[in-house]
């Protein structure tokens, strides 16, 4: 599922309707789940509407605070309230998801976003989600493959791998 914003509007408008939208699958049979157990975000996800919004569906949340937040919530004293929780080591796992958008970014189209119109730009992250999965699938498919012979692997004139043995006899090395 995806909520896609304008390229100039923060992402952090469109998380209390991602959330609206969300469903989870369930492992047996049954109606998804609304309602994760946890919803890890960068700082820039550290408000006090998605954190109230979080509370009231009883979501932990998993948001480091920024500097100036920490700063004012200070500067306030007794009035300034208690720290949120934050777990590090969950929030570890968020690198995850960090690293997926980053290969989806190595894309042009994907970076810069050219597309004006949103099933357009949905059709873009599509077709670049499968190239980074056909790419993993293959390159898993070769490590995996067990090479005939003792010599070294090698690219064909095709491109496909072979090695020594596969290779015509002129073309041997």
């Amino acid at each position: 599922m995806r909520v896609t914003s304008a390229g100039q509007r923060h992402d952090s408008l469109a998380f209390i309707p991602l959330m609206g939208r969300l469903k989870i699958a369930r492992r047996a049979p049954g109606r998804p789940r609304t309602r994760p157990g946890r919803v890890l975000a960068d700082k820039a996800y550290s408000s006090a509407a998605i954190r109230s919004h979080l509370r009231r569906r009883r979501i932990r949340a998993t948001i480091p605070e920024p500097a100036g937040q920490i700063r004012n919530r200070r500067n306030r004293g007794s009035r300034g309230g208690r720290p949120p929780a934050f777990d590090p080591q969950a929030y570890k796992q968020r690198n995850i998801v960090e690293r997926a958008f980053c290969r989806l970014r190595q894309h042009r189209a994907v970076a810069t976003r050219y597309d004006k119109r949103d099933f357009a730009c949905r059709g873009t992250i599509d077709v670049a989600a499968i190239r980074i999965w056909l790419r993993d699938l293959t390159q898993q498919d070769l490590r995996d493959t067990p090479q005939r012979g003792s010599a070294p692997a090698r690219r064909g004139m095709y491109g496909w791998l072979m090695s020594a043995e596969w290779a015509p006899a002129g073309d041997r090395r």
